[in-house]
């Protein structure tokens, strides 16, 4: 059964650093898909995810892995980890089982992670990447959205 719960971007996801802001527009995307995709248009759904975690995460590992980053990362890392393995779990047991709706409740609960991710973690690493590149603080403009 699709029950089609549409995940969107919204601009209280804007964190200040471009490819950051870009990258996580795009993981939005991939979660929407993975959401609203038909029955069998889940697997190409879930691998498209697969595809941009893989990227979007080693671009923000490989950040955190810089030697003057505070605190090393490590954290953040490991969230980044638990979720592309969880990926691969999903990936392998909808090849095993014909199971939509495991994709689906996956892609759910990125769309409960993924804020707090994003405001905790990516803020204090877009933060960090703008004071090391223009020693300064993110600038961001939030469009009001309605209530």
């Amino acid at each position: 059964m699709n029950t089609v719960q549409e995940f969107t971007w919204s601009d209280r996801y804007l964190l200040g650093h471009s490819a950051m802001d870009d990258t996580h527009r795009e993981f939005v995307l991939c979660v929407d898909a993975l959401l609203t995709a038909s029955d069998a248009g889940i697997p190409e759904a879930l691998e498209a995810f697969i595809r941009h975690a893989e990227a979007h995460f080693k671009q923000e590992n490989d950040w955190l892995a810089a030697p003057d980053f505070p605190g090393g990362g490590g954290c953040h890392i490991e969230e980044h980890d638990k979720v592309i393995r969880s990926a691969y779990e999903v990936r392998e047991h909808i090849a095993l089982n014909n199971a939509p709706d495991v994709a689906r409740a996956y892609a759910r609960a990125l769309v409960d992670w993924f804020p707090g991710h994003a405001d905790y973690m990516d803020s204090a690493l877009a933060a960090w990447l703008v004071k090391r590149t223009h020693n300064g603080r993110p600038l961001v403009f939030r469009r009001k959205e309605a209530v």
